[in-house]
C-alpha cells in the first residue's frame, strides 16, 4: 500500500536531472567482463553508467584467480559522493579510516561515506561484489594512513 504524504523541506538536496536517462536491462547471458581498476578483479559494467548519463555506475566485481599484489592495497580514497557495496560472495578484509578492520562476507553491505581512506588487506579466490557509485567517473586517490 503506497501512502501519499507531503515532501519536507531541507530535507533534501537538490535532485540531479534525470530527463535524459535512459531504461537498461543488462542480461547475465551477454555480459561482458573486462579489466578495471584492479589487477586481481574482473569487472561487469551493469549499463548504469551510461543508462544515468555518468551520474552512477553499477558494476559487478569478482575475484578473476590472480594472486598479485596491487596499488590499491595501500592506503587510498574515492573521490565521490556516494559507494555501497554489496558481497555476493566470499569475503574481504579492509581498513577504515576511523572503523577498524572490518571483514566483510557474503550478504553483507558497506556504506562508505565520501572520501573515506580506506585499504583492502586481504579477500578469498571466490570474492564478488555489487558496488554502486556516483559519479560514474570517479577518481581513486592514494594517500597517507590516517593518524587514527
Amino acid at each position: 500500500m503506497w501512502i501519499a504524504r507531503e515532501a519536507e523541506e531541507d530535507t533534501m538536496g537538490e535532485l540531479i536531472n534525470r530527463d535524459d536517462w535512459t531504461f537498461v536491462h543488462d542480461e547475465a547471458e551477454k555480459a561482458e567482463w573486462t579489466p578495471g581498476l584492479r589487477e586481481i578483479f574482473e569487472y561487469r559494467d551493469l549499463g548504469t553508467k551510461d543508462g544515468t548519463k555518468g551520474a552512477y555506475v553499477a558494476h559487478l566485481i569478482r575475484h578473476n584467480g590472480k594472486e598479485s599484489k596491487d596499488a590499491v592495497q595501500q592506503w587510498h580514497m574515492h573521490e565521490c559522493d556516494f559507494q555501497f557495496v554489496y558481497v555476493v560472495n566470499g569475503w574481504a578484509k579492509f581498513e577504515y579510516e576511523g572503523q577498524g578492520v572490518r571483514t566483510i562476507k557474503k550478504g553483507d553491505c558497506i556504506l562508505q561515506r565520501p572520501m573515506i581512506k580506506h585499504r583492502e588487506i586481504d579477500c578469498s579466490s571466490d570474492f564478488e561484489v555489487l558496488e554502486i557509485v556516483s559519479p560514474a567517473g570517479f577518481a581513486t586517490t592514494m594517500v597517507e594512513a590516517p593518524a587514527d
